[in-house]
């Protein structure tokens, strides 16, 4: 299909006439404002009462422009994205608009703008006079008022009242009906001529003009009623986008009936042959043709994330409450969400799509979505805190439930934790604390005791249990977890009375003391209580404080990272409308990470925690692990801990390797006291197993580092360790108890 072009006319090689003088401009608004006045007023205004304002407005420097029309302060839609940056979870607006460039806009959409709505625009420079005039004759006869104002002059209009830094009164003077307002939008409009080039000021417009249907700008309306973009917008398309703004919602044929979009559709299209940019043939043609609406609503916020069944809503929820944590984007939490749903940001996240499924499908193996017990899942990448994968067997949704509990839909953040979430009890994976406080505290991995139980402490923080008022710890198998342990083998069996007893050597703060520094966080007051006075918290070792998957996972990457603790982040890059990273975005969204571990105490846990998921240690000896088919099923270097709350309450497993983290519990959010059993630990087990074999498919195998053998032997040589008691249990091969 050829278009004709626009005829060349008199002026139409010059971006619009000049105004040269300050008594030319003054002459100009005085006129302009009878004119405008009357259009306004609806009767002509004494030439005195206008040429006053006039000569006031034009006392102002012609060259100075509000910063507003020099940079429009439009609302505009951030787009948060995976990490691939090209599939989108969701947006965030306030106005559904993104700006595009001129060469994002097809030729026929500018050509039919013009036509709609100011066929002089090529050739006045800013105010139509004789738009004006004929506006003034038709208003004083009783006709119709139509062309009193150019492209330019809506474009001003539309800036003014869209400013997101003005007050409610400031915007509605822009729009008010006086010849005060009229002459500074003349004034602003011709400024606007001598500064910018045509094509600039109808992108412009073409960016800021609403169009109904919530689609603000062109690349909104083209997604809104056709999903494509606006530079493959075809001629009847476009005439019918264009004939949206004299009146959006009367016009919009989503929400209103298709004929009157049609019939305005057809008037702009013979608009088009009168300005010669297509012919007569190709107007008919474009009317032939039926709307072929292809409408595509807007998603907006963490609900609106489009794969539900992926569970992304749960990974939206955890970003925006990082958002609103970060201060460079405002002062308060209000104006930072503010911030993200105008600036027009474009986020990519560290969410892998495909890990993301998977680990929702695992999630909904263990329970459905209609079990008011949960599965959640979180996985993390060492050395950088970004978070891959939030996964949960519920949907992210406000919608009812059929019981009072929050299945199969709830907004509460089961994975990352929040002030109205604060997890869940992880059991025995809390013994790697005990551990590294005692490697930190210059004891080395073969440290051995003699445990058994019961085993009287000196805590009295727990049940007396005929114990004279102290705690006395058991193990879940006498006959697998008493005897001499060290903290290979305790590691590996998961001995409670081992790591009771080394916590009383090493003292509980210094335990919490590590945790906290590896990100661990007490979110109940009860919790945050004893991390402030925990000197009689016995049980702490055995993962009573409340926690999260994803606190978890990060802790346990913390280790895989030989100490370097990366504060967990949704976000791997934020850009803004210019398509550029500002400073303060660049530095948001780079990785916070800090050496909170000296690397060989790292890697001595480390080392340890190889011991339950079935590898051997680098210098040690251990067997029997918890969780030993862990090894067969990831099939590269693996460390890892299962853990048991009290009375398989809750059954948890994590799990690290050089490149990724993952940390998954079995537990009922809403009620601690249903207890999961025992038999589920399996499941969460191979789950997360399944998950770091998948999600490292084709990557590089990456060994731990080794811890030096200093640390690894009290004696210093491996060739010369602690000798240990003989162990009772050596001459048998018992199985790992049923959770630990």
């Amino acid at each position: 299909m050829q278009f004709a072009s626009p005829p060349p006319g008199p002026e139409a090689s010059t971006p619009g006439r000049r105004f040269t003088s300050k008594s030319r401009k003054v002459l100009t608004l005085a006129l302009l404002g009878v004119l405008g006045g009357a259009v306004v007023a609806g009767a002509a205004l004494p030439a005195s009462a206008t040429a006053g304002v006039a000569a006031k407005l034009a006392s102002d420097s012609f060259d100075d422009l509000p910063e507003d029309l020099k940079t429009p302060p439009t609302a505009q839609t951030s787009y948060l994205y995976a990490n691939d940056g090209k599939t989108v979870i969701t947006s965030f607006l306030e106005e559904n608009r993104t700006d595009v460039s001129s060469d994002e806009i097809a030729k026929v959409m500018k050509d039919a703008i013009v036509a709609a709505e100011d066929t002089r625009f090529y050739v006045h420079g800013g105010v139509d006079i004789k738009g004006l005039i004929r506006a003034f004759v038709s208003n004083t006869q009783g006709g119709e008022v139509s062309g009193a104002s150019t492209l330019t002059m809506q474009y001003v209009r539309n800036v003014l009242k869209n400013d997101t830094s003005a007050t409610e009164e400031e915007r509605d003077a822009a729009t008010e009906l006086s010849t005060t307002r009229k002459l500074q939008e003349i004034k602003f409009a011709i400024t606007i001529e001598d500064s910018l080039e045509k094509d600039e000021i109808l992108r412009r417009y073409l960016n800021i003009a609403y169009f109904g249907n919530q689609a603000y700008g062109v690349s909104a309306a083209a997604n809104a009623y056709f999903s494509t973009t606006p530079d493959k917008l075809t001629l009847s398309q476009a005439a019918m986008i264009a004939g949206l703004v004299k009146s959006p919602d009367a016009f919009d044929p989503v929400n209103n009936d298709e004929d009157e979009a049609v019939g305005r559709r057809n008037y702009v299209l013979d608009a088009m042959v009168g300005t010669g940019a297509i012919t007569q043939a190709d107007a008919d043609a474009a009317k032939a043709e039926p709307l072929n609406l292809k409408p595509t609503k807007a998603t907006s916020n963490c609900a609106g994330s489009s794969h539900t069944e992926a569970g992304w809503g749960f990974y939206c929820d955890y970003f925006v409450s990082w958002w609103k944590q970060q201060e460079e984007f405002g002062p308060d939490e209000n104006a930072r969400y503010d911030a993200l749903k105008k600036g027009g940001f474009r986020i990519v996240t560290a969410l892998d799509a495909t890990l993301q499924l998977a680990a929702s499908k695992e999630a909904t193996k263990i329970y459905d979505f209609d079990d008011p017990k949960a599965a959640p899942f979180a996985a993390v990448e060492p050395n950088t805190g970004k978070v891959k994968a939030l996964a949960i067997n519920r949907h992210f949704s406000n919608a009812k439930n059929p019981t009072s509990g929050n299945y199969p839909n709830t907004m509460n953040q089961f994975i990352a934790g929040s002030d109205d979430s604060a997890g869940y009890q992880f059991g025995s994976t809390f013994k790697i604390f005990v551990m590294l406080a005692a490697l930190e505290k210059g004891y080395a991995l073969d440290k051995g005791f003699n445990t058994k139980s019961k085993q009287k402490t000196s805590f009295t923080d727990g049940s007396s249990d005929g114990c004279g008022g102290y705690w006395c710890p058991k193990n879940a198998s006498a006959s697998y977890q008493d005897g001499y342990q060290n903290m290979w083998t305790a590691f590996g069996k998961s001995s409670n009375t081992y790591f009771v007893k080394l916590e009383e050597t090493v003292g509980v703060k210094a335990a919490v003391d590590v945790a906290k520094r590896l990100g661990i966080q007490f979110r109940t007051k009860q919790d945050a209580d004893l991390a402030a006075k925990p000197d009689d918290w016995g049980s702490f070792t055995l993962g009573v404080s409340s926690t999260t998957p994803l606190d978890m996972a990060n802790a346990y990457a913390t280790l895989a990272a030989d100490g370097n603790y990366c504060k967990p982040t949704p976000v791997v890059s934020i850009t803004d409308t210019t398509g550029t990273s500002s400073e303060v975005a660049a530095k948001v969204a780079q990785p916070d990470c800090k050496q909170v571990l000296d690397k060989d105490v790292a890697r001595a846990g480390l080392d340890a925690a190889r011991c339950p998921v079935g590898q051997s240690p680098a210098h040690g000896s251990c067997s029997n692990g918890t969780s030993t088919r862990v090894s067969g099923i990831v099939g590269r270097p693996v460390a890892g801990k299962t853990g048991s709350s009290s009375d398989n309450a809750t059954e948890s497993f994590i799990a690290t390797t050089p490149q990724l983290a993952i940390a998954g519990i079995a537990v009922n959010p809403d009620n601690p006291n249903d207890i999961v059993g025992a038999d589920v630990q399996d499941e969460v087990i191979d789950a997360v197993a399944r998950l770091m074999r998948d999600s490292l498919k084709g990557q590089q195998v990456k060994n731990f580092n080794a811890p030096s053998v200093k640390i690894s032997f009290k004696s210093g040589n491996a060739n010369n360790p602690e000798v240990a008691p003989p162990d009772p249990a050596s001459s048998r091969t018992p199985s790992p108890p049923a959770g630990d």
